[in-house]
């Protein structure tokens, strides 16, 4: 059995937009300079209260400030989180083609557990056989125990497993985790940066996975 884990923001989804008014909302409730939308690429990918930490101006970095300018941010995206965010274009097409031929294919991410939950079950209904967030009793990204975690519930060995996903957070926890680890061009991030976090094979559309596990195990 093959298994293809998947990031979500950045690689399922573009959520860019999103996750910047969310946090520019959350700035402007406490009198602090907002980003441009572009700066998120490289805020995000640790999780919300990462996010937060790097938005904050560098004096204002308190664990209490975080904590205060995250639930905030919480609120709002609650409501908001899929005002703009669509999956990217030929990612539903991927999905049913590695579906149809006896794949299994999850989701890991740094975004919590509930927000990760709603919007992939939002906009690909019950299609992954297992979709695992942030919680507390697991490290985030990129540490392995994520995917650990799923390949267990999904009964997958290392061999056969391929980590989708558009940073180098995502190829480090490949790495961790020794299983393959495969870049997406179409994100957040470059090319240069996810061959440096040691992508064994780059992905500059949805239907390349498809063709790389094709060539390597005749899915």
């Amino acid at each position: 059995m093959k298994l293809v884990i998947f990031d979500l923001d950045g690689t399922l989804i573009n959520s860019l937009d999103d996750l910047a008014d969310a946090a520019n909302y959350a700035l402007k409730k406490f009198g602090y300079p907002i980003h441009p939308v572009e700066s998120f690429k490289y805020f995000v990918g640790n999780g919300v209260p990462k996010l937060i930490e790097r938005v904050l101006p560098e004096n204002e970095r308190t664990p209490e400030r975080i904590k205060e300018v995250k639930s905030v941010f919480d609120a709002y995206y609650n409501s908001h989180s899929a005002d703009k965010t669509r999956p990217y274009d030929g990612i539903k097409e991927l999905i049913t083609a590695l579906k149809k031929n006896g794949c299994k294919i999850a989701v890991a991410s740094n975004k919590s557990d509930s927000f990760t939950q709603s919007l992939v079950k939002q906009f690909f209904g019950d299609s992954f056989d297992y979709v695992q967030g942030a919680l507390p009793d697991i490290p985030k990204k990129p540490e392995p125990d994520i995917v650990y975690s799923i390949m267990s519930k999904l009964g997958a060995e290392k061999k056969d497993t391929y980590f989708a996903g558009d940073s180098n957070v995502d190829m480090f926890t490949a790495k961790n985790a020794e299983v393959t680890a495969v870049g997406c061009l179409w994100g957040f991030r470059t090319k240069e940066e996810l061959l440096s976090g040691g992508a064994d094979h780059i992905a500059e559309k949805p239907s390349d996975i498809y063709d790389i596990i094709e060539r390597e195990y005749e899915v």
